[in-house]
């Protein structure tokens, strides 16, 4: 059996292993020529104290002592095996259709959006302020809105699937084996495209098709059964179907609506994506100067209640830049990301509050559960025409957002298309704006410093979430009045990032073969 123990160490100690090799040895009382492996099993950091230490959880091996082997995993070939239909290859389609295979089944993956190389080419066209392409941009491509995120895996429920497997699986296609021990482990953009290239040829060498350029255009029905989907000309046909479009996939939720297929509106939460430098975030975090060559770019996550609405910070990114997150050329939305290194000298988040079912009933009697899609889009709207043409979005400088008064000149900004000065305290939906004012003032007396005209909000930050659920039994995982269609991840309601989307996805795909097993 290993040995175990947890070290704090100065940042500096934590980052040599012949350093805290040795203090571990020492603290065991053992030779450390004896130690045969030392196996970091977790990793974090309290600043809480003057001095930042890390925390550094080991699993030490003495010679003669078996060590752990690798984790592998060997899919089977599925050429022949009973077909389903996998709509969106973001986390919930990707890890559905590695589940399904595990479980001799055949996926056929459809995405909308075309594969990584090309989609590049159509995400530096919107970075440049030229056309949108509807179907491949930050949400829409192979490995959806994933493939372009941050990358960050962190989830809060326990009770989705196995956490530690789906982080293994990562890293069996490419992923920094440090994600299986870092507090909150984080991929990064830059490896995001390889890591999901490298899924995408595990289904396919299994016998599995992924194709692309396949938006859904109608649902092949056989009276209450699912049966397959059109893809334009094209009748795709599976045992089931498993819907994992993701939150943008606006059309699928009217094609859904308009096939009477029962859907539900949902409560959201909306607001702005926050910029700070990043030097500032360390200091107001760190407690130092200057980070040091040994700490991370320093993080934060907020939350307040304010007039019994919840205003929390969302998705921040530490050493990150923002980018343009709309779909359609009428939208303004951003999101933020940032590479495995995080270098960028700015941190950004999202600062939203929640939107309930009231703020859009007035918008039910006409678009039904529909509603809160028509308030989303009503907001991307509204930053459009604040923001002016192109993907150049509306900001005001923090102090001055919490002011109530103009921003004349704006600093710099990570984002790329540009920013303009607005007053977005007086376009956005009186109940935003009030919730975020209050938060950034509750914010700024916990962390001194944040609330400063060297940030910026810019707007907007509306698809944290889905605001229609497509409603499941949740024994079979089913939709309650269609057979053979299963919602999945963040578009169907029932996730909120990478590894929460990729456990749903699993755990569709195990009641995919219960169906198919019936």
């Amino acid at each position: 059996m290993p040995r175990t123990l947890t070290l704090q160490l100065t940042p500096r100690d934590a980052a040599d292993a012949r350093r805290y090799t040795a203090l571990a040895a020492r603290r065991l009382g053992i030779a450390e020529r004896d130690i045969a492996l030392v196996r970091v099993v977790k990793r974090s950091i309290d600043a809480r104290r003057r001095q930042p230490v890390v925390c550094l959880s080991l699993e030490l091996y003495i010679d003669r002592e078996p060590q752990p082997a690798p984790v592998h995993f060997d899919y089977p070939d599925v050429t022949g095996r009973t077909e389903i239909v996998i709509v969106g290859s973001g986390p919930a389609g990707l890890f559905a259709a590695l589940r399904a295979i595990e479980l001799g089944l055949r996926p056929i993956l459809l995405e909308r959006g075309r594969e990584v190389s090309a989609r590049k080419c159509d995400i530096a066209r919107i970075n440049r302020g030229e056309a949108v392409d509807p179907d491949s941009n930050y949400a829409f491509g192979e490995g959806g809105a994933g493939t372009f995120s941050d990358g960050k895996l962190f989830t809060r429920s326990k009770k989705r699937g196995d956490y530690n497997k789906a982080l293994q699986t990562l890293v069996f296609h490419g992923a920094d084996p440090a994600i299986l021990f870092e507090a909150h482990p984080h991929i990064g953009t830059d490896k995001l495209p390889y890591i999901i290239r490298n899924i995408c040829r595990t289904i396919e060498a299994c016998g599995g098709r992924v194709l692309f350029e396949r938006r859904v255009t109608g649902f092949l029905r056989r009276g209450d059964r699912l049966a397959g989907v059109v893809c334009g000309d094209e009748r795709i046909e599976g045992a089931a179907v498993v819907l994992a479009t993701g939150h943008s996939a606006r059309d699928i939720y009217r094609l859904l609506h308009e096939t009477g297929i029962r859907l539900e509106a949902k409560p959201l939460a909306m607001g702005v994506r926050i910029e700070h430098p990043q030097p500032l975030i360390d200091r107001i975090q760190y407690h130092l100067p200057e980070r040091g060559a040994y700490l991370p770019a320093a993080s934060y996550s907020l939350v307040s209640q304010e007039q019994g609405r919840g205003v929390y910070s969302f998705c921040m990114c530490p050493g990150g830049f923002i980018v343009p997150a709309m779909t359609d050329a009428a939208q303004s939305v951003v999101n933020g990301m940032s590479p495995s290194g995080r270098t960028s000298p700015y941190a950004n988040s999202g600062l939203v509050t929640e939107v309930r079912l009231t703020d859009f009933e007035h918008l039910a009697p006409q678009w039904g559960p529909l509603a809160g899609l028509h308030f989303q889009e009503e907001f991307e709207a509204l930053a459009r025409r604040e923001g002016g043409d192109r993907q150049v979005a509306p900001a005001q400088r923090v102090a001055d957002f919490v002011a109530g008064k103009a921003s004349p000149t704006l600093p710099a900004t990570s984002y790329i298309p540009g920013i303009t000065p607005s007053r977005l305290d007086r376009w956005m939906p009186a109940f935003i704006a009030d919730g975020l004012r209050a938060g950034l003032q509750t914010f700024g007396r916990r962390l001194h410093g944040f609330v400063t005209n060297d940030a910026v909000v810019v707007g907007v930050e509306s698809r944290t979430s889905t605001p229609v659920r497509i409603p499941r039994d949740p024994v079979r995982l089913m939709h309650p009045e269609i057979e053979g269609l299963f919602p999945a991840g963040e578009g169907a309601g029932y996730a909120g990032g990478i590894i929460s989307a990729a456990l749903d996805g699993e755990r569709i795909a195990e009641a995919v073969r219960a169906y198919v097993g019936e």
